[in-house]
């Protein structure tokens, strides 16, 4: 029997404007198997970081449910949540932004361990904060640094040993080397490997990267304008993609062997329609190659055409 470590059903997340709803999350449904990554994809503005906050209630959802080791979350109250978290995080963006510029580095690690009451000791508490930096690659003489005084990927490293500092189960890693040189994303992606392999953690890892989504990730889902077009396990949605986003998507993918017959590129045309109030009918049709007349008709809805392989799109049966 499969483990699932999170469930989300019907997971939905509108916001209130003066034109009308935004849809910036609609309907969305899915299972993480423990110790499994999902990676979510789709260009800016598709609802990818929103899923994210909203699965760890940093934003709280409109409806849905969202089960965690069993237990509905958008049942629990604030101080309950609070606790809650301590078996959920999150690794964001923008190591910079993210970090507390009046904070040294071990203060920043420390923060969260003090503040659920984990460790009382103060000489357990820099121990533990020793044994996260070298965790994740930081060294000793860095730990009274602040933030500016550090690169990029060290900041992200900061940004993981806090999330870890807590001994999370579950971490959402909302595009975690996006901000990061080529080669420092390598070195992040190979160490959020090596930590999911030895602290048995379950990731959602959320990019609008192709190649690091095919190298990071078990599950994929693809995104567009808050609906799931089309989610496979990753060999097959690489191998054989469906929808005709999907294939726009990875038509992008550069082939870095010269020898290789090059992908024919698919250029997306037309305008991307507005996410406020949105009409019965496929979001994707303004810039769609492949549209027909019945996409103007109705939303297609997500159906398994086959094992494990999931589409919405009228004309893929």
């Amino acid at each position: 029997m499969v483990d699932n470590i999170l469930e989300v059903r019907n997971l939905t997340k509108y916001f209130k404007t003066k034109k009308g709803l935004l849809h910036a999350v609609d309907n969305i449904s899915f299972t993480l198997e423990r110790g499994k990554t999902l990676g979510i994809v789709g260009e800016s503005g598709c609802g990818k970081s929103t899923i994210g906050r909203s699965i760890l209630r940093l934003i709280e959802p409109t409806s849905g449910e969202i089960i965690f080791n069993g237990e509905d979350l958008m049942k629990l109250n604030t101080l309950q949540m609070r606790s809650m978290r301590t078996k959920m995080q999150i690794i964001f963006q923008d190591p910079y932004s993210s970090l507390n510029p009046r904070r040294t580095v071990s203060q920043t690690i420390s923060e969260a361990i003090e503040l659920n009451h984990l460790i009382h000791d103060k000489k357990d508490i820099e121990k533990r904060v020793s044994e996260l930096m070298d965790m994740v690659g930081l060294a000793d003489r860095f730990a009274n640094s602040y933030p500016h005084e550090l690169d990029g990927g060290r900041r992200q490293r900061i940004g993981i040993a806090r999330a870890l500092s807590v001994n999370p189960e579950f971490i959402v890693c909302d595009e975690p080397v996006s901000a990061l040189d080529v080669s420092i994303q390598a070195q992040i992606l190979n160490l959020l490997k090596e930590l999911q392999s030895k602290l048995k953690l379950s990731y959602i890892f959320i990019t609008h990267d192709m190649s690091a989504v095919n190298y990071f990730s078990d599950d994929i889902t693809v995104m567009y304008l808050g609906k799931m077009v089309e989610k496979s396990p990753v060999e097959d949605l690489f191998l054989q993609p469906e929808h005709p986003y999907t294939k726009a998507l990875l038509s992008a993918v550069p082939i870095p062997e010269y020898h290789k017959e090059k992908r024919k590129r698919i250029i997306l045309r037309g305008e991307v329609k507005s996410p406020i109030n949105l009409p019965d009918e496929c979001r994707f049709s303004s810039r769609c190659q492949e549209f027909c007349d019945v996409c103007k008709g109705s939303e297609p809805q997500l159906k398994e055409i086959r094992k494990d392989h999931f589409v919405a799109c009228h004309n893929v049966t």
